[in-house]
C-alpha cells in the first residue's frame, strides 16, 4: 500500500518515489521533496517515480520538476492512474514514462484566484501567462510538439489516455490496463469540467465496486496469484489519510499558540471534518467580537502557512518587492528586523528558544524543520536576482535568436537558407529525400555561476543588502556574462562552421574604408543580399539590425530615420532609399573593442541557447559547515555561437 508521498531507497543506487496527493502545502511540497531526495545521497543511478495526483501548486510543481530533471540518475515515471495539471508537468522529467492504457493525463492553462484592483488583476494575468510559457517548455522538451500546438491543447483542458499519450509523445510505453485505481480525496477534481466519465467512475466508485463493471464471468485463479481485494486497491490507508488531515489542521492553528486549544481539540475529534473546514472554523472564531469600525492588525489566513506568508511579505516590503499593498499595511511583522523575524519564525510556530544566544537562535531558524525562514530569505534574494537580470542594460537579446537545449551535448544547427527548392514529382513517381549539406554549426551549453552567503551575522546586524543589492548585482552579472560571450564572437572574429574566422576574406562579408552614409550602408546590404548557396542559388538574406559603437549611433539613427538624403533640399523630392531599413542598436562594448567598425546582422545568425529554455539565472541554497549561515549558489546554463557567417557583415569606417 502506497502512502500519499514517500521516497525510499530500495538499493544502494535505486530509489522509489510515490506522489499520490496534491502538489503543494496540503500534500507534496517542493521543500520536503528536495530534502528527502537529497537525503538519498549522491550515488543514485535509478529513480522510479509513481504518480497518481490531481496536480496542485504550480511553483512547487515546477521546483519538483527541475529537481528531477537536473538529477543525474535515470528516471522512469509510472502513471498509476491520473497525472493531471502540475502532476503531468512533473511526469515530463522522466527519461521514460510508462502508462497503462486506461490511465489518464490532463494538461490545461494555469489558473488561480486574485484579489485587488484592475492593476492587480492585470499583473496577475501577466504572471499566469509567464507560468504557462514555463509549463509549455516542459511539454516541448518531452514531446517535440510546437509551442503553438501545446498552447491550444492547454486552452482546451485536454484529457489523454495512455495510448494517446504514447502516440503524441507525452509517454513512451504502454502498460496493462488498470483494474482499479486509488480514490483521490481532493476538491481540485471538482475544478476539472471536462473530465471523462470513465476516469470519474474509477476515481469516485463506491467502496468495493472498483473494476466491477466488467461483465465477463470471473475465472478461478490459483491462490498464489489471487488479486488484491478491489476495496483495498481503491481505498488508501485510512490511518495515513487521518494523520495527514490532523497534521494540516495542527499547522493551521500553530500560529496562535494555545489560544484556541478547545476549538483545535473539537476539530481533531470530528473525523468527518476536513482541514479546509477546520480553517473556516478558525477564521470564524477570529472574527467573533470584532467590528469593522475598530482598525487592528490582523494576519491573513490563505494557505495555512500564516506565519511564513506574513514574514515573507514583511521582507518583500522592506526589499521593495511587495505587490500586495492592501494586506501589507496590516501585517503585524512589518516593523521587525531580520533578527526579530528569525525569532518569530520559531516562537510563533511553538518552537522554544529559551537559553539560546542570538547566534544560536538565528542558526536554529535556518535549520529547524518547523521554520522556513531560510527558504523565505532565498525567495526574497531570488526576486532581487531576477530584478537585476531583467533591468540589466545588455541588449544582445534584440539581435540574437533564442534556442533551447535539453542537455550539455553539442547540438547541430542548420545555416540560413541551405535547402534550395522542392523538385517536381511526376505522376506515379516517388518522392526523393533532400539533403542539407555539412555547413551547419554546433552549439553546446556551459555553466556559469558564483556563490554568496547569507550569514547569521548579517541577520543579527539587519543587513538587507545581502538579500537585495548583492543578488541584484549578481543577476546583472549573469546577463553581462552572456553578453560578453555574444560580443566576443563578433569582436574576437570567432571560428565558425567552416573552420575559418567569422570575417575571413573568403567569406566576402566585410567592407573596408567605408563611410557611414547611404551609399556604403547600401553596399553592405548588397553584400548580405548577394550570398548564394552551394548551387549558386540566391539565399535572399536580409539584414534586420545595425550594431554600432556608441560614437556612431547618433549619426546612423539620423541617416536611417531621415526622409531624404544628406545634402538634398527637403523639397527636392529625393527620398531616402534606406529609411528605416534596419534598426540601429548601440553598444558600449563595441565602442571599447573597435570604435570604427559597425555591423549588419540577421537575427538568425547568432543563437543564444538555454538549458530547457530557462533564460534567467537559478538560485539554490545549502546549509554547510564552511559558512555560518546559508551558502547560496547563483548559476545559469547557456551556450552561444555563430550559426551562419552570411548573416553578419562587418563595415570599417575610413
Amino acid at each position: 500500500m502506497k502512502s500519499w508521498f514517500n521516497i525510499q531507497a530500495k538499493a544502494n543506487d535505486t530509489a522509489e518515489i510515490s506522489i499520490f496527493d496534491e502538489i503543494g502545502f496540503w500534500g507534496v511540497t517542493a521543500q520536503q521533496f528536495a530534502k528527502d531526495l537529497k537525503a538519498l545521497g549522491n550515488n543514485l543511478k535509478q529513480i522510479n517515480l509513481h504518480i497518481h495526483s490531481p496536480g496542485g501548486d504550480v511553483f512547487d510543481g515546477i521546483a519538483i520538476y527541475n529537481l528531477l530533471k537536473n538529477h543525474p540518475a535515470n528516471k522512469t515515471v509510472y502513471i498509476d492512474g491520473l497525472a493531471a495539471s502540475m502532476a503531468s508537468v512533473i511526469a515530463m522529467a522522466g527519461d521514460e514514462i510508462v502508462m497503462p492504457e486506461n490511465a489518464m493525463m490532463m494538461i490545461h492553462k494555469p489558473w488561480g484566484i486574485q484579489g485587488g484592483d484592475a492593476d492587480d488583476m492585470r499583473k496577475y494575468a501577466d504572471l499566469l501567462d509567464k507560468v504557462e510559457s514555463t509549463l509549455i517548455m516542459a511539454y516541448v522538451a518531452k514531446t517535440g510538439k510546437s509551442e503553438t500546438d501545446l498552447a491550444e491543447m492547454l486552452k482546451e483542458e485536454t484529457w489523454l489516455t495512455g495510448k494517446e499519450c504514447v502516440e503524441q509523445g507525452f509517454a513512451d510505453k504502454l502498460a496493462e490496463p488498470l483494474v482499479a485505481m486509488a480514490c483521490i480525496q481532493s476538491k481540485k477534481l471538482e475544478d476539472y469540467t471536462k473530465m471523462p466519465d470513465k476516469i470519474k467512475n474509477m476515481l469516485f466508485a463506491p467502496q468495493g465496486n472498483a473494476g466491477a463493471a466488467n461483465p465477463t464471468p470471473e475465472q478461478p485463479q490459483p491462490p498464489a496469484q489471487a488479486v488484491e481485494n478491489p476495496q483495498n486497491v481503491a481505498k488508501p490507508d485510512a490511518m495515513a489519510v487521518l494523520a495527514q488531515r490532523n497534521a494540516a489542521i495542527k499547522a493551521t492553528f500553530a500560529a496562535f499558540g494555545n489560544q484556541f486549544d478547545g476549538l483545535l481539540a473539537d476539530c481533531l475529534a470530528d473525523v468527518s471534518m476536513t482541514a479546509e473546514q477546520a480553517k473556516d472554523k478558525l477564521l470564524a472564531k477570529l472574527g467573533e467580537n470584532t467590528t469593522p469600525s475598530v482598525p487592528q492588525n490582523h494576519i491573513h489566513a490563505g494557505n495555512g502557512n500564516i506565519v511564513g506568508d506574513s514574514v515573507k511579505q514583511s521582507l518583500m516590503a522592506r526589499a521593495g518587492q511587495d505587490t500586495d499593498k492592501t494586506n501589507a499595511k496590516d501585517n503585524a511583522y512589518n516593523a521587525m528586523t531580520l533578527r526579530e523575524l528569525a525569532r518569530a519564525s520559531l516562537v510563533d510556530r511553538g518552537v522554544g528558544i529559551a537559553g539560546y544566544t542570538p547566534m544560536q537562535m538565528v542558526g536554529l531558524s535556518f535549520t529547524h524543520s518547523s521554520s522556513d525562514f531560510g527558504q523565505i530569505l532565498i525567495d526574497v534574494a531570488h526576486k532581487s536576482l531576477l530584478k537585476g537580470w531583467e533591468t540589466a542594460t545588455e541588449n544582445y537579446e534584440q539581435f540574437t535568436t533564442r534556442g533551447i537545449l535539453t542537455d550539455f551535448r553539442p547540438a547541430k544547427r542548420i545555416g540560413l537558407g541551405e535547402f534550395g527548392y522542392l523538385p517536381e514529382v511526376g505522376e506515379g513517381e516517388e518522392y526523393t529525400y533532400g539533403t542539407l549539406g555539412d555547413e551547419g554549426a554546433s552549439i553546446a551549453l556551459a555553466t556559469y555561476g558564483q556563490l554568496f552567503s547569507i550569514t547569521r551575522q548579517a541577520i543579527i546586524n539587519d543587513d538587507m543588502h545581502l538579500l537585495t543589492k548583492i543578488p541584484e548585482k549578481m543577476g546583472q552579472a549573469a546577463k553581462a556574462t552572456i553578453a560578453k560571450l555574444v560580443f566576443a564572437l563578433i569582436t574576437g572574429n570567432a571560428v565558425v562552421q567552416d573552420g575559418k574566422k567569422l570575417f575571413d576574406s573568403s567569406h566576402k562579408n566585410t567592407l573596408a574604408n567605408a563611410k557611414l552614409d547611404v551609399e556604403h550602408i547600401d553596399k553592405a546590404i548588397q553584400l548580405m543580399n548577394g550570398f548564394v548557396n552551394s548551387r549558386g542559388e540566391p539565399l535572399s538574406i536580409e539584414p534586420e539590425f545595425m550594431l554600432l559603437p556608441t560614437s556612431l549611433h547618433t549619426k546612423a539613427k539620423q541617416i536611417l530615420g531621415s526622409a531624404s538624403v544628406e545634402g538634398a533640399d527637403i523639397n527636392s523630392g529625393i527620398i531616402n532609399p534606406i529609411r528605416d531599413i534596419v534598426d540601429p542598436i548601440k553598444s558600449a562594448r563595441l565602442q571599447i573593442a573597435d570604435p570604427k567598425s559597425w555591423y549588419l546582422l540577421n537575427k538568425e545568425a547568432i543563437e543564444v541557447s538555454y538549458l530547457d529554455g530557462v533564460d534567467s539565472p537559478y538560485i539554490e541554497q545549502q546549509h554547510g559547515f564552511t559558512v555560518d549561515g546559508v551558502s547560496t549558489k547563483v548559476r545559469i546554463d547557456a551556450g552561444v555561437n555563430v550559426i551562419d557567417y552570411r548573416g553578419v557583415v562587418k563595415v570599417t569606417n575610413a
